[in-house]
């Protein structure tokens, strides 16, 4: 998935107040976040192959350290754990962020095809496959996306219409790349999937712009 994983970081800023939208979009992204850094380093493999799937030319070869439940996990662990001692014990906001990060694999194995290992080293790989059909993974990913989105617009109430500008724009951008992802030309290698992917760490940036000009509104709606 793509844009399914944000929007369950969109819905989780009603779930959990404290927590920014920019810290959302990492934990429920920390997955593919990491991916592209550990096969720069070698350390996970991933080949172009037209028609791997409908959705994607990727086929992801190796990715245990990143996308493994094992991992994520342990991420998920590691990030709540961060979270509660660096915001006062902040039990919600730690809970939250890792059932983000741990929604990851989750979602990708609806998504993909069997190539979600559970632990590193195990050569069984999971996935029910949703990728093979791009009429389906559209309307299930929009489908969640709208809603995390509502209910992100219904929990933090814009300052300004600039406010809305910026937000307006990250939601364009990100739906125009994940129908570019969908339609555009394979890339070319590896090494340029790796590069492009390190893109996603500008969304999280943006998240951060377009969330500190929104405010919580009372009772969380309104």
């Amino acid at each position: 998935m793509f844009i399914g994983h944000f929007a369950l970081a969109f819905a989780a800023r009603r779930a959990a107040p404290t927590v920014p939208l920019s810290v959302g979009f990492a934990a429920c992204q920390l997955a593919d976040l990491a991916w592209p850094l550990f096969v720069l380093a070698g350390i996970e493999q991933v080949e172009v192959v037209r028609g791997d799937t409908a959705m994607t030319p990727l086929r992801f070869v190796s990715y245990p350290w990143s996308h493994s439940l094992l991992a994520l996990a342990t991420w998920a662990a590691v990030a709540a754990l961060a979270w509660w001692l660096l915001r006062r014990r902040d039990s919600r906001g730690a809970l939250v962020i890792a059932a983000l990060v741990l929604s990851h694999w989750l979602l990708d194995f609806v998504s993909h095809r069997a190539d979600m290992p559970l632990v590193p080293g195990d050569s069984a790989r999971y996935g029910l496959g949703l990728w093979n059909s791009v009429p389906a993974t559209f309307a299930v990913e929009l489908a969640m996306f709208s809603a995390g989105l509502w209910l992100y617009v219904r929990t933090m109430k814009a300052r300004s219409t600039s406010a809305n500008l910026i937000l307006a724009g990250l939601v364009a951008v990100m739906l125009v790349v994940y129908v570019a992802a969908a339609f555009g030309a394979p890339p070319p290698d590896a090494h340029a999937v790796a590069l492009t992917a390190l893109g996603m760490w500008l969304f999280v940036a943006w998240a951060h712009w377009a969330d500190r000009r929104r405010v919580l509104r009372d009772h969380g709606h309104g």
